[in-house]
């Protein structure tokens, strides 16, 4: 007959299992083995059981670790739970900064005045390189072309004389400014035969930032998309009268965004931070399904290969419920275009990138003077007025843990205002840029209407303006991926109110009145910068006395006065505002409709004045 024994089934470590080891032989086997002394052959195999348990219970425990987020550690675990919870990790940290391009061009008359050449205008590609100087040399990359010939309140051009000939221009230099990030386009090639469900290549790589573009041999572009089931991406068209007529005036829209449909998509995911893995759909490329058009016979009946639909999921970007995730490619060879590069040394130091790779740049127009082209063609320079900064190394452990998390939660849906606001915000500036944003409830009689979002744009001169119906109607396109069901949002502008400033103060005694002013009208254009103010955010006009009294030679502040500029005639806002009547104790509210304050004119609108201490 068996007996029952008594066994522990809590033991985890080597000093437990040992011990259990020998309070179980001593208790089931005491006339069988009674020497438990450290050299005994006894208790050798005792130690060894103990030692492979405790091995076994290390490994058992790390297992279930790595299967939770909080606690996983090892950093490809991390990678697959981050790519669960929808979150891609960063390998590399690109630096980014702003490229001065400049060119020369002729000066040509134009009735009796001096006017530049354009026909001279040089034409900079996208993803032009600019190397740094000295032994370690970084390439960074702007991702805009650059058109000398356009000028425009997104894409100004800065002219001025270069040189005189007989006390007339001789040349202009242009100017224009883009935004280039530290890295360099690498590509690679794969060659594809028969259709696979599921393709997966592996970019291998250091430093890999991103996928720049991907194209088979037949000229067919592939998209990627965030994930396979996911057809619809954005598009965008140059505004121009051809492709719509009814924008093309809005300068300050240079592209029109649109979402379209695509069957050749592609989804990244790291595997490590050296393998980038692109995958592709499962979709048959003579028969898909990506083409149908939902109507009541191919959705509330079903599609052939799917008859019941009354239990069906719907997914929001794929209605009709196609199961074939996009086209894999077929016989063909793709060209993988990604960027690489970045880390902490990229952010090299201002004055420091001046090698402009020239080989994509030429003329817009022909028929040029050749030798002229020539001068013209070798002014071409490029520098960097700032250092670079943002460069950093990939993702942490932690970092990758604390994103993924976060990432699950939001799933990129603007459930509150401010997440509306944020979207507006990071709209990329080519299909319009929204300056200033501001959401609140609507109205009573707007029962329609779910959340109002003012917006503002700036013009050439980094003024505020209403912004156009082409970036209005961009940003209902771009808000409508994010935009929950339920939700309608009407989009509004701001108004804009501009004022000046009058201040009286009284100096210390041996101090230069006329630099104490200078001084102080300095302090005030600083802290009325637009950058700095949002729209419905009130002036408190004790900071201002405590800003200039703050200030070196400064004894008292007498008087601080802010009027009301209005007047389109004038350079002014249309909209007038009782800057008197809205200051409430010392505060001076903005009006009940959303509207932001701006010193327009900060070089002339800020007035001060010395006055003698009575």
């Amino acid at each position: 007959m068996a007996v029952r024994r008594n066994i522990n089934y809590i033991t985890k470590d080597f000093n437990e299992y040992r011990n259990q080891l020998i309070n179980y032989s001593q208790t089931y086997f005491p006339a069988v083995y009674t020497d438990f002394s450290p050299s005994s052959p006894g208790m050798m195999f005792m130690e060894q059981a103990a030692y492979v348990g405790d091995v076994l219970s290390f490994y058992l425990d790390n297992q279930i670790q790595e299967n939770f987020l909080q606690y996983a550690r090892q950093t490809d675990n991390l990678y697959d739970l981050a790519y669960m919870y929808g979150y891609k990790p960063k390998v590399t940290g690109l630096a980014e900064v702003e490229l001065d391009f400049f060119q020369q061009v002729p000066a040509k008359l134009s009735g009796s005045t001096y006017i530049p050449d354009y026909d001279y205008a040089l034409y900079v590609n996208a993803n032009t390189t600019s190397t740094t100087t000295g032994n370690s040399v970084l390439t960074f990359t702007i991702e805009d072309p650059i058109d000398f010939s356009v000028s425009s309140s997104l894409d100004p051009t800065d002219v001025s004389v270069a040189s005189l000939s007989g006390g007339n221009p001789q040349y202009y230099l242009l100017k224009k400014t883009r935004k280039a990030f530290s890295g360099k386009i690498v590509t690679q090639t794969f060659s594809i035969g028969a259709p696979q469900e599921f393709l997966t290549l592996i970019l291998e790589d250091t430093n890999i930032a991103g996928i720049v573009d991907v194209k088979d041999s037949n000229g067919d572009n592939w998209y990627e998309v965030d994930y396979l089931g996911q057809d619809l991406i954005y598009d965008s068209i140059k505004n121009t009268n051809i492709n719509n007529p009814n924008t093309a005036d809005d300068a300050d829209t240079p592209f029109i965004l649109q979402t379209k449909r695509v069957q050749n998509r592609f989804a990244c995911r790291y595997l490590s931070a050296n393998q980038l893995q692109l995958q592709f759909g499962a979709g048959n490329p003579s028969e898909t399904t990506e083409d149908i058009v939902p109507n009541p016979f191919n959705v509330g009946l079903g599609l052939p290969f799917q008859q019941n639909k009354l239990t069906a999921a719907y997914s929001p970007t794929n209605f009709i419920f196609s199961n074939t995730y996009g086209v894999p490619p077929t016989n063909t060879t793709l060209t993988v275009r990604y960027y690489k590069g970045g880390g902490v040394q990229s952010n090299v130091l201002s004055n420091s990138i001046t090698n402009l790779n020239t080989s994509t740049i030429q003329f817009i127009n022909g028929g040029l003077n050749s030798s002229t082209a020539q001068y013209v063609f070798d002014s071409l320079a490029t520098n960097n007025p700032l250092a670079a900064n943002g460069g950093k190394g990939g993702d942490s452990i932690e970092e990758i843990r604390q994103n993924s998390i976060s990432q699950f939660s939001t799933q990129l849906r603007n459930v509150t205002a401010d997440d509306y606001l944020v979207r507006a915000l990071s709209m990329p500036s080519k299909y319009g840029k929204v300056a200033k944003a501001f959401t609140q409830k609507p109205k009573a009689d707007e029962a329609n209407t779910t959340l109002d979002l003012y917006v503002l744009t700036e013009n050439a001169n980094n003024d505020l303006t209403t912004a156009s119906d082409a970036l209005k109607n961009n940003l209902k396109t771009y808000l409508n991926e994010y935009r929950m069901i339920g939700d309608v949002i009407s989009i509004k502008d701001a108004f804009v109110i501009n004022f000046a400033i009058n201040f009286e103060i009284i100096t210390y005694p041996n101090y230069n009145g006329n630099e104490v002013i200078e001084r102080c009208i300095k302090a005030l254009q600083t802290y009325f910068e637009i950058d700095k103010w949002q729209i419905n955010q009130p002036i408190i006009v004790p900071d201002l006395y405590v800003l200039l009294d703050a200030l070196e030679g400064v004894q008292t502040v007498k008087n601080v006065t802010l009027t009301n500029k209005a007047g389109t005639t004038s350079g002014y806002s249309q909209w007038a505002y009782d800057m008197n009547g809205a200051n409430q104790n010392g505060t001076i509210f903005p009006s009940l409709d959303p509207s932001i304050f701006e010193l327009k004119y900060p070089n002339t609108d800020i007035k001060g004045s010395v006055v003698k201490l009575l």
